[in-house]
């Protein structure tokens, strides 16, 4: 494997991906609004988000023995082109006027799970074209690459919006995603797997290998039940902050603000791109989870538009720091052989949270929370009179409590030792399995 290290190569997939991100940011924006404009309630995006998670995660492990198997390019190119089928889908019915919620969850199901086939490959690629002394660069711009959906797409789809139709963002986002396979097909070598030409065993079977890869270090173990509680409270962030913000404001200044915070992930994925910042990166995981627990409560305090992009500009430029330091101190240990599997197992562990908070977030938000919090409810006369009564409310209470649970856990992650040494250098070479996270 090592004649196809290339850091341009890297370069001209990233790029793809790159370009197919904010067309899936324009996509997931519009559906949004449009789910919340239609039925005026949090549980209808909700679903959206749902429907356009689970599947990728539940069938990313098979999604990783396949990249482990065949050529993680076809694997990439197979998964951007089911992607886009998914959502011709849903462009089909809106276009002859037989569009319903369900048929969005449909389509969005299925772009989820042809997703699942190029995650994988995606990220086992990556290490198939970095020399180890590039990880940390690569991952800074992967990060760049995320920044990029809630950077340029949220403010792209919320002027959109307002000038032309949610089926011409449907069609934006298709060609992206085209644009995304030609930057694959551009790459000369294939990008397959060092064990191609080994003797095979049964898939499910290379799936618990990939498993026990995990269980049997306990850093990584750890780390993988930490991101997923973590991801839980994220998940109510992700789900509710539309819902949210369309509660008292309008969809083009939501794309504003998502915009304008993205600014921050922006310039740490920068950084982290341009620079070592450092060797301790279980330190500035620790760092990065109490800046967006701060963040994250703070989202909840106010209805100030500019209060709420300075503490979204917060939150999104710690993300960059926990993404990277979990990716570089599993990544190096991965062997190339079980990388996508190892990368589709532990992308449902440690995604698991979001699925949980996806299926709950519009209930509680509708049903518990914001109830609390309007003219007459149970808590008006205390905490409404700190972060103010009226629709949306409620869901500034949910972050406020999630935030502060995010910062109680990285102040827990920070005394766990074994977390710890997954930072030593003899980590690098002596860890008897695979160390990886994401």
């Amino acid at each position: 494997m090592t004649q196809q290290k290339s850091f341009a190569r890297f370069l001209i997939v990233w790029f793809g991906q790159l370009i197919s991100m904010i067309g899936i940011g324009l996509t997931a924006f519009s559906l949004g609004v449009y789910a919340f404009e239609t039925t005026n309630t949090a549980t209808a995006v909700a679903l959206i988000t749902l429907f356009a998670f689970v599947p990728n995660i539940l069938l990313r492990p098979i999604g990783g023995v396949l990249a482990d198997r065949y050529d993680r390019r076809l694997m990439m190119i197979v998964g951007d082109l089911g992607a886009a089928i998914g959502l011709m889908f849903i462009l089909m019915m809106m276009l002859t006027n037989n569009i319903e919620l369900w048929h969005i969850y449909v389509g969005v199901s299925i772009s989820s799970i042809f997703s699942s086939l190029q995650a994988p490959a995606y990220r086992a690629s990556a290490t198939d074209l970095l020399e180890e002394k590039d990880f940390s660069k690569g991952s800074g711009l992967v990060q760049l690459a995320e920044s990029a959906k809630f950077l340029f797409s949220p403010i792209i789809a919320g002027i959109l919006l307002s000038i032309t139709t949610i089926e011409i963002i449907l069609v934006i986002n298709i060609m992206t995603y085209l644009v995304a396979i030609l930057a694959v097909f551009f790459i000369r070598k294939k990008l397959i797997a060092a064990s191609q030409h080994e003797e095979r065993k049964p898939w499910y079977y290379e799936i618990i290998e990939g498993w026990n890869t995990i269980k049997n270090n306990r850093g990584v173990l750890l780390l993988v039940i930490i991101v997923s509680i973590i991801t839980f409270y994220l998940g109510f962030l992700e789900t509710l902050i539309g819902p949210m913000l369309l509660s008292f404001t309008t969809a083009k200044t939501l794309g504003m603000f998502q915009s304008i915070s993205a600014i921050g992930m922006l310039i740490t994925s920068l950084l982290i791109g341009m620079f070592s910042l450092t060797k301790r990166y279980s330190s500035m995981l620790v760092m990065g989870l109490v800046l967006a627990g701060f963040a994250f409560a703070m989202l909840g305090t106010t209805t100030n538009i500019y209060m709420l992009i300075f503490a979204g500009f917060l939150f999104l430029g710690s993300l960059p720091f926990v993404n990277t330091s979990a990716d570089v101190l599993v990544r190096r240990n991965i062997p190339n052989d079980k990388q996508g599997r190892v990368w589709g197992i532990i992308g449902i562990l440690s995604q698991v949270g979001f699925i949980i908070a996806y299926s709950t977030a519009g209930l509680l938000a509708d049903k518990v929370f914001n109830p609390l919090l309007v003219e007459g409810g149970k808590l008006a006369g205390s905490v409404g009179s700190v972060i103010g009564v009226g629709p949306g409310r409620g869901i500034g209470l949910l972050f406020i409590i999630a935030g502060f649970l995010v910062v109680v856990v990285a102040l827990l992650t920070s005394r766990i030792r074994a977390i710890q040494a997954l930072d030593e250098e003899n980590n690098l070479h002596t860890a008897p399995v695979s160390n990886v996270l994401h």
